[in-house]
């Protein structure tokens, strides 16, 4: 992992095994299943559940700075606190809470790499006991919303060719065939991707066994669609999570400075009245 641009974003599953009882790292597991960590986790892990913990569940925004400090403190994190996240689905919502994390401030948050599945697949011990961590006391700074896309830098992104946009979809869902991954309730009215936008799927970002790719690997990945870092980047998907995944792959592996996420993402560009929208295959790269 040290040829990353920023190896210290990641910890092994064995660095996690040796490390899960110290008294200032706390491990979370996030998953897209809200039930898989009740099946065994890491032991000493707490559990934070996507869509009602990591969420405004009225506002369909992300958590306010008080309710992150109140999630953080419940969660017996401070400021100092030591936190590696992981989850299923190769550390979707994982990501995603370490795009929260880093966006309020957080200065030590990791994701262990290979998640939930190298963990299970490694044979390694699961706890079926849900700790309750002591109450501790945190204070979170501004959001840093250079690290987030709204709808109207998503406009000029494609309108004025300020920034490539990276649609990390299948490409069923990037083409219009399908609305959203099987078995997923949020959805949209029509489907396709925004114009301009380059298909390149987050899971191509990892190998058979959850991990993510090399430096090298990465680079020829995106360089491959012309997304090189020389120009700002916004990654999106249907929801904003696993975007999150693509951002955290493109900020802190590759090291491009400038890279957002826009977590409305397709589930709010595809109700839009009268927003842009094209089907069909990916064309051709930027040159």
């Amino acid at each position: 992992m040290n040829d990353y641009a920023h190896p210290d974003s990641l910890v092994s599953t064995e660095w996690v095994a040796a490390h899960a009882a110290d008294p200032n790292v706390r491990i979370v597991e996030v998953d897209v299943d809200n039930t898989a960590y009740e099946e065994g986790h890491v032991p000493g892990a707490i559990s934070w559940a996507w869509n009602t913990q990591l969420c405004d569940t009225v506002r369909r925004d992300i958590l306010s700075r008080r309710a992150f400090e109140q999630l953080m403190e419940e969660s017996g994190i401070g400021n100092d606190t030591r936190v590696v996240l992981y989850g299923d689905n190769n550390n979707w919502f994982a990501a995603w809470a370490f795009w929260q994390m880093a966006m309020y401030g957080h200065k030590d948050v990791q994701l262990m790499n290979g998640g939930r599945r190298m963990w299970l697949a490694e044979g390694r011990e699961l706890s079926d006991e849900r700790p309750n961590p002591r109450r501790a006391r945190y204070k979170a700074g501004e959001p840093d919303l250079s690290f987030r896309a709204f709808r109207p830098q998503v406009e000029s992104a494609f309108e004025m060719g300020r920034a490539f946009l990276v649609d990390v979809r299948s490409p069923q869902e990037f083409t219009g065939e399908i609305l959203a991954p099987p078995g997923l309730p949020e959805t949209c009215q029509r489907g396709g991707h925004i114009p301009s936008a380059r298909n390149i799927p987050w899971a191509k970002a990892c190998n058979e066994d959850g991990t993510f790719k090399d430096y090298d690997a990465l680079k020829r990945l995106y360089s491959s669609e012309g997304i090189d870092g020389s120009r700002p980047v916004i990654a999106y998907c249907r929801i904003g999570e696993r975007s999150s995944h693509t951002w955290f792959v493109l900020k802190y592996l590759l090291g491009y400075n400038s890279v957002s996420n826009y977590d409305g993402s397709w589930t709010e560009w595809g109700n839009l009245v009268g927003a842009a929208v094209e089907r069909g295959a990916p064309q051709m790269a930027h040159a």
